[in-house]
């Protein structure tokens, strides 16, 4: 069911209520925030164990040294910041969700192709790996069984989402001073416990900078999908440079901090005996004393639940955005609650062997992410003489195709996959035969989507603009 916009009005700025608005654009007399709110919007969500993962994995797992995981990490982590920060833009422009705005390159149909894989990746996905990293930091705090810890965190982190845009901005608000307090100060005590030298990377082959490279940039990137969904009630009249700035900031401080930490906590020295008995977010408190590690565990699950609120949100809004056609009282709200359900189940098997399943997982992020990328930053280029009205009318009219998208993404990512994947799933034709490349298939895919994509735009045959006098610019019933 799609809302009327008198109904998206009367929403406005309330917290304490359920938000109406599904994939349709958000009116202009319902626009207030300002910009500033996306720093604890894009902060909040990082601040949790599976961030200090990623570092962990960087020198624990990839076996790179220290100061060359820092780098990689640095690196990854701008990249995926500052493509988040760019697609956000779209937000005030048009009033839609990311996956909405990505209708002007995609058309309507070839847009269901990243609107499915980002809802699974969102709602369930990403679901699954923060409810993991919550359950066993509330598991290890209170010692209560791991799965009541799993659905304690479920039930909080889909009320969230439920009840939509406001309150979520306004939860990660208050997460915010909290979470970067306690983090900060953990960071700086394993920091001064470590052994950074210890890690001198002298047994990791060449490609583990390039994988270190990828994960970052996959765990940064994995919000860019998001990118309009929390920018599309700013008013038109905010800067561009305001809406770019604090989220592309949130993502990169937060990212580069803790993943830096768990660089670090993998160098802290643990006797093997208690290593082996520990879980992944007891081994990273270990260092701390006791008051702080309690505190830490505490965050850790508040920062899990901050980030799956996003998760499950934006993973409902890009079922939304596929256009397919729901019951009348199936809206965003109860999509997230079945996003919930579908993300417990896959979280619930996810308990054993995390960390390898965690590694395949931002790989794979990358490899669909990277080619949707490239297809929507020259579709944006090759737009940008274009007025906003006349591309706001192609994300709401179901005539407009341009298969040349979905193609060039298919294309860019199953190439990708196939010549330079490198992960246990599945290796590469060429990472099989010259593994110390290490895993480039998002550079790779990357790379090819768009040269791909610039080339097919050239086919006529492959694109049909709508007209007002063949199709009128309407959304269909899908919020």
């Amino acid at each position: 069911m799609t809302a009327a916009p008198t109904e998206i009005s009367a929403y406005g700025d309330h917290v304490l209520a359920v938000e109406p608005t599904g994939a349709e654009p958000v009116p202009d007399e319902a626009r207030h925030g300002r910009p500033l709110s996306l720093l604890w919007t894009w902060t909040s969500p990082n601040m949790e164990f599976a961030t200090v993962f990623v570092g962990v994995l960087a020198v624990g797992v990839f076996g790179l040294g220290f100061w060359s995981a820092v780098l990689a990490i640095v690196l990854g982590t701008a990249l995926g910041a500052v493509a988040h920060a760019f697609l956000g833009l779209s937000g005030p422009r048009f009033g839609v969700p990311q996956m909405v705005a990505g209708r002007s390159a995609f058309g309507f149909v070839g847009n269901m192709l990243p609107s499915v894989l980002n809802a699974v990746t969102a709602g369930i996905g990403w679901f699954a790996v923060n409810s993991v990293s919550a359950a066993y930091a509330l598991n290890t705090l209170l010692g209560w069984p791991l799965l009541l810890c799993l659905f304690i965190v479920v039930i909080l982190q889909v009320t969230l989402a439920y009840l939509g845009h406001n309150f979520i901005q306004s939860a990660e608000r208050y997460a915010f001073p909290a979470l970067t307090l306690v983090f900060l100060v953990a960071a700086g005590v394993i920091l001064s416990k470590s052994h950074i030298g210890a890690a001198d990377g002298s047994h990791a082959f060449p490609g583990a900078f390039l994988l270190t490279v990828g994960a970052t940039f996959g765990y940064a990137a994995g919000w860019t999908p998001y990118g309009s969904d929390y920018t599309r009630y700013l008013p038109r009249t905010a800067p561009r440079w305001a809406v770019a700035l604090w989220p592309g900031l949130g993502v990169l401080l937060s990212c580069v901090l803790l993943e830096i930490v768990g660089a670090a906590s993998a160098t802290v020295l643990i006797p093997a005996k208690v290593a082996a008995t520990l879980s992944p977010t007891a081994a990273f408190t270990y260092a701390l004393p006791t008051w702080l590690a309690d505190l830490t565990l505490l965050a850790i699950a508040v920062g899990g639940i901050a980030a799956n609120a996003l998760n499950i949100y934006s993973g409902s809004l890009s079922f939304l955005a596929t256009g397919i056609k729901l019951p009348a009282f199936l809206r965003r709200s109860w999509v997230s609650v079945a996003f919930g359900v579908l993300g417990t189940a896959l979280a619930w098997s996810g308990l054993s062997d995390s960390a390898t399943k965690y590694n395949n997982f931002l790989l794979v992020i990358t490899y669909w992410i990277g080619p949707w990328l490239a297809v929507t930053f020259v579709d944006r280029y090759l737009r940008r003489k274009e007025s906003d009205s006349s591309i706001a009318a192609l994300l709401q009219s179901t005539a407009h195709r341009n298969w040349s998208a979905p193609i060039a993404m298919a294309l860019g990512t199953a190439l990708g996959v196939w010549l330079f994947s490198n992960q246990t799933e599945y290796v590469g034709l060429v990472a099989k035969h010259v593994p110390a490349i290490g895993d480039i298939a998002f550079e790779t895919g990357f790379v090819l989507a768009a040269l791909l994509y610039l080339s097919l735009r050239l086919l006529p045959a492959l694109r049909t603009t709508p007209t007002p006098a063949t199709e009128p610019a309407t959304e269909p019933a899908t919020a």
